[in-house]
């Protein structure tokens, strides 16, 4: 069974700092690429960042600057590192990952975590 697991979500103050964590497991062969995605109620969930295999990068416009995605291939985990946080970055941000495990090439999401960017 393939999981992606996510942590490092809170509150914190605008201008603020915070690093989401999320690791795939299971019997995973290839990862094509590892996502961050976020929503927020009555909202549709948004793509915020992505990393390939190759370590090819993508952002959402109002996010280019202060986040950062890295990727660690040989632990199948990606990291999120936001700074200058916005209050309307508050949202639940989720990990999605294209890989290839014992099941077949499949997509994959995490549970979420919450990040609350409040004063």
């Amino acid at each position: 069974q393939v999981q992606l697991v996510e942590s490092g979500g809170g509150l914190v103050q605008p201008g603020g700092s915070l690093r989401l964590s999320c690791v795939a497991s299971g019997t995973i062969f290839r990862i094509t690429a590892m996502n961050w995605y976020r929503q927020v109620p009555g909202k549709e969930r948004e793509l915020v960042a992505g990393i390939t295999s190759g370590g090819s990068t993508k952002y959402l416009d109002s996010v280019k600057g202060r986040f950062t995605i890295l990727r660690n291939n040989a632990e199948n985990t990606v990291h999120l590192q936001m700074n200058s946080l916005k209050p309307e970055d508050t949202a639940v941000y989720y990990c999605n990952a294209d890989l290839t495990s014992n099941f077949g090439r499949r997509n994959y999401w995490g549970q979420g975590t919450q990040v609350t960017v409040s004063s």
